[in-house]
């Protein structure tokens, strides 16, 4: 067991590197999206247009990345998805410098999609390399990796693309429209020498997985079929997948928005960009601790299930608290949505994939195409915002007052996407399984 254990330490220290590289670059969308939205003047709708370019890739490309796993096995993909979102940190530089946002999307499309690759080999890898009981163990420990890079790209990002921010809104109503034009474009080339250094690391990164000590793993050929029960042909045969890609594309929404909106809502509620800029870092810290409590207590003390509904339920609480209090108080119950979240992803993708057998490469692909509910949810609550924050201001309410008010209480949105994770939590994932 012990030799096993030692033969698992490489691999998995490599794709933990591999969730590093994909949570550095998903989680610079909270600073991303404050930054776009002032240098192409955007509204919230908009903006959030960032998060979906990033996340709808998964939706379209997770079923070719299956075909190219296919082809090339885990290792291979992995190199390919790292040279994908290497070319699209490239094509972003000259889309944000020159504040054209719909070349900016296409370059966050790319990105996704070599994120989308890199992930439906790296889920699967890390959830059958050993006992399907313990996956939820071994994904903790692939977030804790994800989160704090992920943290470390947010803090960074925010210090290099907000700084002019509060400058800009100081100054916006003193300054003439040429001289906005300059500061604005003077923003916009902030982007350059991150995106390039980090065009250069994923390119490099990409040539040295393909030399990695990775071994080619396959889950077993054959699902289980309980008594009875006839073995399928298809993977639309397995209820609990489907309701497990339902589950995630609804979850992946609700994190989304606790990481990607927290910044844009502090400003809202009138705290200073200086401040909130570091607002994300505090979502990413509470799912650290969090995976951290998942890597001790699964599957030793709790199961995946009962680490699934416990987060469901706190996610709930918080989100009425998020309603229901003001300021910065409120700011910190977005970023306690981090302690809820973290645990949902690790429990649900074993309890998706559990006895697919032959069918687990393609479930993989369908939990992959969930992550696009990222693409969806949060544009969602930016809609909601921009239609309250318009209702409040013809009712005569100040524009600073409706603005706060709006984005506040658009996060009843959160309420019935934790509803359908307790779902799953309690029964979903049960669905088409039966005890002999």
């Amino acid at each position: 067991m012990s030799e096993q254990k030692g033969s698992m330490i490489v691999p998995i220290a490599i794709i933990a590197g591999l969730f590093a590289i994909f949570g550095f670059v998903t989680w610079i969308n909270g600073a991303l999206i404050p930054f776009m939205q002032s240098i192409c003047e955007l509204t919230s709708a908009e903006a959030f247009l960032v998060a979906s370019a990033s996340y709808i890739s998964f939706s379209v490309m997770a079923l070719p990345s299956a075909y190219v796993l296919k082809k090339t096995g885990y290792k291979n993909g992995m190199s390919i998805g790292l040279l994908l979102m290497a070319i699209g940190a490239v094509v972003f530089i000259p889309a944000a410098s020159s504040r054209t946002f719909s070349l900016v999307l296409v370059g966050i499309f790319i990105q996704g999609s070599g994120m989308t690759l890199l992930q439906t080999a790296a889920n699967p890898y890390i959830t059958i390399i050993g006992p399907i009981e313990s996956a939820a163990k071994r994904i903790s420990i692939m977030g804790i990796c994800n989160k704090s890079a992920g943290a470390l790209g947010s803090f960074v990002f925010g210090a290099l693309l907000l700084s002019g921010i509060d400058e800009l809104k100081a100054t916006v109503d003193t300054i003439s429209l040429e001289e906005k034009e300059q500061f604005l474009n003077a923003m916009a080339s902030s982007v350059n020498m991150p995106y390039t250094i980090m065009a250069l690391a994923l390119g490099l990164f990409a040539v040295l997985i393909r030399f990695a000590p990775l071994p080619d793993i396959e889950a077993s050929a054959d699902e289980e079929v309980a008594e009875g029960q006839v073995a399928k042909t298809s993977v639309f045969q397995f209820p609990h997948l489907l309701l497990g890609v339902l589950t995630l594309f609804i979850y992946v929404g609700a994190e989304v928005i606790a990481g990607d909106t927290i910044i844009a809502y502090g400003i809202s509620l009138g705290l200073s960009v200086a401040d909130a800029k570091y607002f994300t870092s505090f979502t990413l810290g509470a799912m650290i601790v969090t995976y951290l409590m998942g890597v001790v207590l699964i599957p030793k003390y709790i199961s995946q299930e009962t680490a699934l509904k416990g987060s469901a339920v706190l996610g709930l609480i918080f989100s009425v608290c998020i309603i229901n209090t003001t300021g910065f108080t409120s700011v910190l119950f977005v970023a306690s949505l981090g302690i809820a979240n973290a645990l949902v992803w690790p429990a649900i993708w074993p309890l998706a994939l559990n006895g697919l057998g032959k069918f687990t490469k393609t479930g993989s692909a369908l939990l992959i195409m969930g992550i696009s509910g990222g693409a969806i949810i949060p544009p969602l609550y930016g809609l909601l915002v921009d239609m309250k924050q318009a209702s409040l201001i013809a009712e005569g309410i100040a524009e600073a007052e409706a603005t706060s008010t709006a984005a506040t209480g658009s996060y009843w949105l959160l309420l019935p996407c934790y509803v359908m994770i307790l779902y799953y939590a309690f029964a979903g994932h049960k669905i088409g399984f039966k005890k002999n």
